[in-house]
């Protein structure tokens, strides 16, 4: 995982209003902070009342060649008529460095939250996946990582088993029952799939409704497979997301073949996905936001409860992989 330094102490308002400067961007109201735990992100209005979206990337965790490969990718995107944001350009382009901080412009775009019990729109985000797959698996990323267990499974795994965060009370038990866990991950995981480029973090939260869907904040693209944009999306008991994978999978593959081999790896990522996080917020932890938004993370019941979900997560991995209705 990426070096867990914080680096956004020099971040201040004056060197942000220089840095847009640098770019011929004057701003003409305040700067508003938008949610954003591992950049830094800012909307202003300029001079001619534009208003705009500042994102600075966290340093370290993306060198220049990653972020670009974002930028054409959403740049891609969007001259396919696919709804994305894409960052603007600049002196030729999109990517621009002041006092060691790379950071882009973004058009401010508004929109009403995505409801995910909402059939209508979610079938427009099946189109909207099937869509930018398409686009995806033309070429992979470069310079972007692909999903695998290095990044998800073992390098999380060292920063929980190593951490002072966590409560020592608990720290054995978790060791055993997260060995377990990964184990059977390894069990249940392949890599006969193909690594097309991804969003990569496609919950409801990255999606915008604007008379269609819109996804929003490709920070986390990489490689991988393309069910890892589809199962985020499934809510509900088994049979519920068996009804809406049917759903999204007819739309989807109007655009995009679905590999019903991948079905097999949504437990798998869901695994990864919960020992990621868990980490990336202690690898955070000296970031003065992080103590702030994530409290919880050193008190004993929360890793008590954790410890209850890794476990269901292991029957969960065990079980059979959830099948489409219309293949049964």
């Amino acid at each position: 995982m990426h070096s867990s330094a914080f680096a956004f102490h020099t971040l201040s308002p004056d060197l942000i209003v220089a840095s847009l400067a640098s770019i011929g961007i004057r701003i003409d109201s305040g700067l508003t902070a938008l949610n954003s735990y591992e950049n830094r992100v800012y909307q202003f209005c300029d001079e001619d009342r534009q208003r705009y979206v500042a994102k600075y990337y966290r340093p370290h965790r993306w060198h220049r060649e990653q972020i670009l490969e974002e930028h054409q990718f959403t740049k891609q995107l969007l001259d396919n008529e696919i709804p994305v944001i894409a960052p603007l350009t600049f002196n030729n382009t999109t990517l621009h460095e002041y006092q060691n901080y790379l950071f882009a412009l973004f058009p401010s775009v508004g929109g009403r939250q995505f409801e995910t019990d909402n059939i209508e729109q979610m079938e427009s985000v099946a189109i909207l996946l099937g869509r930018i797959h398409q686009i995806g698996a033309q070429q992979p990323f470069a310079y972007r990582p692909t999903i695998g267990l290095d990044e998800y499974l073992y390098q999380p795994q060292e920063i929980l088993l190593t951490s002072s965060v966590i409560p020592k009370q608990v720290q054995s038990e978790l060791k055993t029952t997260l060995n377990q866990l990964i184990k059977i991950v390894q069990q249940h995981w392949h890599n006969d799939w193909q690594a097309i480029r991804l969003h990569g973090d496609c919950h409801a939260g990255n999606i915008l409704w604007r008379d269609g869907a819109m996804i929003v904040d490709f920070d986390d693209a990489r490689n991988g497979p393309a069910i890892q944009d589809v199962w985020m999306l499934l809510y509900g008991e088994k049979q519920e997301q068996r009804l809406q994978l049917d759903m999204l999978i007819e739309l989807y593959q109007e655009f995009y073949e679905f590999d019903i081999n991948q079905l097999k790896l949504i437990e798998p990522l869901r695994a990864m996905r919960m020992i990621h996080h868990l980490a990336w917020i202690i690898q955070r932890w000296q970031d003065p936001a992080f103590p702030i938004a994530f409290p919880w993370i050193t008190d004993l019941d929360f890793w008590y409860q954790q410890l209850v979900i890794f476990k269901q997560q292991i029957q969960a991995i065990k079980s059979p992989p959830i099948q489409l209705i219309s293949r049964m």
